[in-house]
């Protein structure tokens, strides 16, 4: 058990985050698995989600991907 969640212990949290997060964004944009695996560690997202303090690490993969999807749009 992890319990509290710190900067200090957030990556035990990532690679099952990222794992998911890959798998549907894959799906979705109909990219390689090692393609999406990319977009998410050079995305915004994994920045503010490897940060513990911005507390996006609550969130489940449909969401993550929803905020990953959003940052790439043009005019957001």
């Amino acid at each position: 058990m992890i319990g509290e969640i710190n900067q200090g212990n957030i990556y035990l949290l990532l690679p099952s985050k990222v794992s998911r997060m890959a798998e549907m964004l894959a799906d979705q944009e109909n990219i390689s698995l090692i393609e999406a695996i990319k977009q998410i560690y050079l995305s915004d997202t994994y920045r503010r989600l490897e940060n513990e303090a911005s507390k996006l690490w609550h969130l489940g993969p449909v969401d993550l991907c929803h905020d990953l999807r959003n940052e790439s749009v043009p005019g957001k």
